[in-house]
């Protein structure tokens, strides 16, 4: 299979696993191509029996297609973990690598690179390696669902370059715990404090990019008070 056709199916994948719309735009986005190149691929996709795609544009992998997919992603994280944790690459700069080592992984190169980190449970960016936990689906609530006194633990982020080089400025933490202060109204910033340090604003739409899991609702007062 071409790392064309390789991307589309990585691509549907964590669009499913990230809980957001399979649509032609946002592979088109994801992927920074046009929306008639994505109808044609999706097209040679369904007809290999990998995907599928509706009239109502609603669109799935086929259980061919999943393992396909299951299988990049893993790879994928894999040389994620080895970039960063071996090679120290910069966070928002193992993705672009990792795309194109994966292509060229056999599974006894995978295997291999497996066994010597260890088998890793999750990618710098905290999603699971597929065959390496017992999870096997990432948490879906994102910080832009909590309100005012939530805490949560902050898990995952999404694998985006631009997003990732913000979350750097950022000075968080994956695996660090968050209390939501306050939400500043008209899209404003979502305000946080975490257990060492000031508080720190987050963008709207950065919200949405950051998972958290083990939330612990506020208290009434405590949310009558922001």
């Amino acid at each position: 299979m071409s790392p064309n056709k390789e991307n589309y199916l990585k691509t549907i994948f964590e669009l499913e696993h990230d809980h957001q719309k399979i649509s032609n735009k946002n592979i088109a986005e994801m992927l920074n191509i046009s929306a008639p190149s994505v109808t044609e691929m999706l097209a040679a996709l369904t007809k290999e029996g990998l995907v599928t795609h509706t009239p109502y544009n609603e669109i799935s992998l086929t259980k061919a297609g999943l393992a396909q997919a299951r299988e990049l992603v893993r790879k994928h994280r894999i040389w994620e973990v080895f970039l960063a944790n071996k090679l120290h690459y910069a966070m928002a700069d193992v993705h672009a690598a990792s795309d194109i080592l994966e292509h060229a992984t056999d599974d006894k190169l995978a295997d291999r690179l497996n066994d010597f980190l260890g088998h890793p449970k999750r990618c710098p960016h905290g999603g699971i390696i597929p065959g390496n936990s017992e999870e096997e689906n990432d948490s879906d609530v994102t910080l832009a669902t909590l309100v005012p006194g939530d805490a949560a633990t902050l898990q995952r982020v999404i694998d985006n370059h631009d997003f990732l080089s913000y979350f750097e400025d950022l000075q968080l933490h994956l695996n660090e715990r968050l209390t939501l202060v306050k939400k500043e109204p008209f899209s404003g910033p979502f305000i946080v404090r975490t257990d060492d340090r000031e508080t720190v604003a987050i963008s709207e739409n950065a919200a949405g990019f950051m998972f958290v899991t083990d939330v612990v609702k506020g208290t009434a007062d405590e949310q009558d008070k922001q």
